[in-house]
């Protein structure tokens, strides 16, 4: 079994960064696709990024360019630097995984990853 805590949350003025961290614990094996989401109230939750053991990333079009996701292995953490945020990144962030040795799916979607952390929330004021 996988647990995943995540942590990092806060709330940021427009602009701001915040840090997002995913410490995995049970099952800690390399090889799995790990994703950041984020569900906003009263709507889907959303895929942000992903990154798969080998380090290649992905991510959701609302994130390029202003959110870089990484894994630190040696400490099995995976992290969601989150630079230039808007009000519409308001949300509850999610760290999710897959399987052990799935790939990384082509679309960041909510029934492709099996384990969840509880959340940490994001508010950024304008």
């Amino acid at each position: 079994q996988v647990q995943l805590e995540d942590s990092g949350g806060g709330s940021v003025q427009t602009g701001g960064s915040l840090r997002l961290s995913c410490v995995v614990s049970g099952d800690t094996r390399s090889g799995r696709c790990m994703a950041w989401f984020r569900q906003a109230p009263g709507k889907e939750r959303e895929g942000v990024a992903t990154i798969d053991s080998g380090g290649t990333t992905t991510y959701a079009d609302s994130a390029k360019g202003r959110f870089t996701v990484s894994i630190d292995n040696a400490v099995n953490t995976v992290y969601l630097q989150m630079n230039s945020l808007r009000p519409e990144d308001t949300a509850m962030y999610y760290c999710a995984a897959r399987p052990l040795n799935w790939l990384c799916p082509r679309s960041i979607t909510r029934a492709e990853f099996t384990y969840w952390g509880l959340g940490t929330q994001v508010t950024v004021s304008s």
